[in-house]
């Protein structure tokens, strides 16, 4: 897992990416029903998506993992199920590249968690929320939901999570 030392890439194909760490949340039943949360952004309309966000200098992925989840969803109270083996990434389609400069895309490490038993999502608690709404879906429905520029990033994770027997 990740350490202090552990380097976070940042280029690659000549662009600048952002690091950032993804959670992929099941529901508190799970295994017993696979379900994935996913929320609808409120800067960004119709865009859904997992809970990420930028990893800070200094801190390490997991660390940053709680503190997304602590910021974004109202609780870090989950167990770590799986970790994605490499760091992926995505370019941001150009009207989201020009409010990130100088960022090009994002580069993530994805963690698969699960929801402890008793703990509250509460996507209100930051003081400027990044989501409107959550639900969480089935595996099958993700992809009605989520938006574009995401996709090709979320079927390849999805998938090994699924080849490796997690969902």
């Amino acid at each position: 897992m990740a350490d202090k030392t552990q380097e976070i890439p940042t280029q690659k194909n000549n662009k600048n990416y952002r690091p950032n760490v993804a959670a992929i949340v099941l529901s508190a039943k799970y295994p017993l029903k696979c379900e994935i949360f996913i929320a609808s952004r409120t800067d960004v309309e119709n865009a859904w998506q997992f809970p990420q966000g930028g990893i800070d200098e200094g801190e390490t992925v997991k660390e940053a993992l709680f503190r997304e989840l602590e910021e974004e969803i109202g609780t870090n109270e989950v167990e770590v199920i799986a970790e994605y083996p490499q760091w992926v990434s995505y370019d941001f389609p150009p009207a989201i590249a020009e409010k990130m400069k100088p960022y090009d895309g994002q580069i993530q490490k994805y963690y698969l968690v699960k929801l402890k038993q008793g703990a509250k999502v509460n996507i209100n608690t930051h003081h400027t929320p990044e989501f409107s709404e959550f639900k969480f879906v089935p595996t099958g429905n993700i992809y009605d939901y989520i938006t574009f520029f995401k996709r090709t990033v979320y079927k390849q994770v999805l998938k090994y999570f699924k080849n490796e027997g997690y969902i």
